[in-house]
């Protein structure tokens, strides 16, 4: 699991003294009895991979002006919900035997880290060498600087001595793979729109969108240097694709997480060459 984890914003659902609540939510508002339509409300907000946030309509109104508190409710429903799906992760691993390997992205806050490096089947797997079968592989949350000022963003030296360091610890750099979060760069993983200063979105004349690739120069490199079986990328969520640098076959599988959708990509790779690799929507 490659990163971008955390949702983007919260959902407030307000309780009102005789039992109903209410709820603005893409774009309809949304009222019920609380006892009978609120979970499925709820479940309708985390679906589209946001938080939900049951409360009165004082707690509400003040969490609407109150910049901090509002931030500090955003940590810990976030934090909740990690839990949440790390303690399931855990149960589902052990359950089916299969190990889960997780690192955060470039947009998740640092208050994620310790939920999960804190499961207890589920592997946090970012910064280290670890082992998946006769692989290793090598994980970094990190991008390239983007217009958001995201939490985890190096400039691409710093970001190229980071892999670096890591795949100089790879016993067979040939055999391993390289999950890193930004795509390399002009690599057709990372096409995404030009954004103005302001974050509007770039023209033509015509007032066509300008497309751009946005990727990492020191993931390129570290990747055409190393040559590694299999490359891991996310970040730009539009640029789903398969592209090959040199022997390495590099894999974006997008993202479509606000529509329930989970975009993933199933490969089988042997001792030293990928067999086959395929797209998949859940």
């Amino acid at each position: 699991m490659g990163g971008d984890i955390a949702g983007k914003a919260i959902v407030p659902i307000e309780l009102t003294a005789n039992g109903r609540f209410c709820a603005d939510f893409l774009g309809e508002r949304h009222e019920g009895v609380a006892e009978d339509e609120l979970a499925e409300l709820e479940a309708a907000v985390r679906y589209n991979g946001f938080y939900p946030y049951v409360a009165g309509k004082d707690e509400i109104a003040r969490y609407r002006v109150d910049d901090r508190a509002r931030e500090r409710l955003f940590q810990r429903v976030m934090v909740d919900e990690a839990r949440r799906w790390m303690e399931l992760g855990d149960k589902r691993s052990l359950e089916n035997r299969v190990p889960i390997y997780i690192m955060a992205g470039n947009d998740d806050p640092w208050v994620l880290d310790d939920v999960l490096g804190a499961a207890e089947h589920v592997v946090g797997s970012e910064d280290r060498v670890v082992r998946i079968g006769e692989h290793e592989m090598i994980s970094c949350s990190y991008a390239n600087p983007t217009p958001w000022n995201s939490p985890r963003e190096l400039p691409e030296d710093k970001l190229y001595d980071r892999l670096k360091r890591m795949a100089a610890e790879l016993e067979a750099p040939k055999r391993a793979i390289f999950n890193l979060h930004a795509p390399p760069f002009d690599s057709g993983l990372d096409t995404a729109y030009q954004v103005n200063d302001d974050l509007t979105l770039a023209t033509t004349r015509g007032g066509e969108p300008i497309e751009i690739p946005v990727g990492s120069h020191a993931v390129r490199q570290v990747i055409e240097e190393y040559q590694p079986l299999l490359a891991l990328h996310g970040h730009i969520h539009e640029s789903r694709g398969v592209a090959h640098l040199g022997r390495t076959l590099c894999i974006n599988p997008g993202s479509e997480y606000n529509t329930g959708r989970i975009h993933g990509a199933l490969v089988r790779l042997g001792t030293d060459e990928v067999l086959s690799q395929q797209f998949v929507v859940g």
